[in-house]
């Protein structure tokens, strides 16, 4: 079998330093926030180049504290897209204020700039664009906008870590970055894990006060906050593993170049790297097909894990009805949703397992024909 992507084979390969971290925070019993989870964010925040890291609980809590740290409130609009995981548009709703969708770039599968300016309006205080699949979005275009109608920028660069816009780390280039650390992301803690990026001192100290119940030091509650506290364990673990993502991100970006040579002029549609963007990391490899169906299924018996992300945009799912969107108001999103499918992508993955889900999805008994060398 063909895993989706190798969790296990990533974990033995620096077991030796994850055990040592983790084991260094069982005995000192700094199990909630403490001396690791500041030595991420301080490593975090300089990696991605910003000012500062503020570690939460997941990146659902990064978004969330995101947006209320930047005033996003009960009669504000955020606008958004519906090409992206749920939690991003139910994020928005936490805060009280409305999602406002905008389609995404066909080319880029991330938000289209030229959609945005329509959907202004007087109570709309954030833009929310997602880096989906680790491909940036156009931060310029977005950021000329946002400036001219004064609203903040709040990145969501869940699926992005180590991908750069113009040679910027995103996540750090709008007024706000927002990361996941779930497992299967390019940075995977061991668990949930999240982090907001800002060089706002202002939102810098809010975030800290909000993650930790609203408290301005013990027992001071300040704001009515929350517990999105960052668990040692987990900072020490993503502590370990940050010192591998450049290599990580490397090789992710070697795999999708075999893909990409591999499956050229097979009919599928593979991902187009944007001009501007310097660096895509590739947290998944998506592709489209008009007969996803079949080829899946044959990646099915062949015993190929393959993802499908998302088979439906957020303005048709069943819990998200009450936002009065139809089918056709995003024709993008919504073919993305019809006809992608995500191949295994993992910076582990060999030259023959690479062959092998190609010779799958396009057919061919003889590969060789066209394939090229590593």
């Amino acid at each position: 079998m063909i895993p989706f992507l190798d969790l296990k084979t990533q974990y033995l390969g620096i077991k030796q330093e994850i055990d040592q971290a983790v084991l260094s925070v069982l005995d000192s019993t700094q199990f909630i926030l403490g001396r690791d989870v500041e030595a991420f964010e301080g490593a975090f925040a300089k990696y991605c180049g910003a000012q500062h890291a503020v570690a939460v609980n997941s990146g659902t809590s990064a978004l969330h504290l995101a947006l209320l740290a930047a005033g996003v409130g009960p009669g504000h609009e955020v606008i958004t897209v519906p090409a992206t995981f749920v939690a991003t548009v139910a994020s928005v709703l936490y805060t009280g204020a409305t999602p406002v969708l905008v389609d995404v770039d066909p080319d880029s599968y991330t938000m289209d700039p030229g959609k945005i300016e329509n959907a202004i309006t007087s109570r709309t205080k954030a833009i929310l664009p997602v880096h989906l699949y680790g491909q940036p979005a156009d931060m310029d275009s977005i950021l000329t906008i946002t400036r001219k109608h004064g609203l903040v920028v709040i990145e969501d660069a869940a699926q992005a870590h180590g991908a750069e816009y113009k040679g910027r780390q995103v996540g750090s280039i709008g007024d706000l970055g927002c990361f996941s650390f779930y497992p299967g992301k390019n940075l995977g803690a061991y668990g949930e894990g999240g982090a907001v990026l800002t060089n706002n001192l202002k939102y810098n100290k809010t975030l800290r006060v909000l993650r930790d119940w609203g408290q301005e030091g013990k027992a001071n509650f300040v704001k009515k906050g929350f517990n999105y506290r960052m668990d040692g364990i987990q900072g020490a673990i993503l502590n370990v593993k940050l010192r591998y993502l450049e290599e990580w991100t490397e090789r992710r970006r070697t795999v999708a170049s075999h893909y990409n040579s591999l499956l050229e002029n097979s009919g599928l549609t593979i991902p187009m790297v944007k001009p501007y963007a310097t660096r895509h990391a590739y947290h998944i490899y998506a592709v489209l097909a008009e007969n996803r169906q079949e080829i899946c299924k044959r990646l099915e018996e062949a015993e190929i894990q393959f993802g499908i992300h998302y088979p439906t945009p957020v303005h048709l799912l069943p819990a998200y009805q009450d936002m009065g969107y139809k089918k056709g108001d995003f024709p993008v999103s919504e073919q993305i949703s019809a006809q992608e499918f995500s191949l295994p992508m993992y910076p582990e993955m060999t030259r023959e397992s690479i062959e092998r889900v190609v010779n799958v999805c396009r057919r061919d008994d003889k590969l060789s024909v066209y394939a090229t060398d590593s």
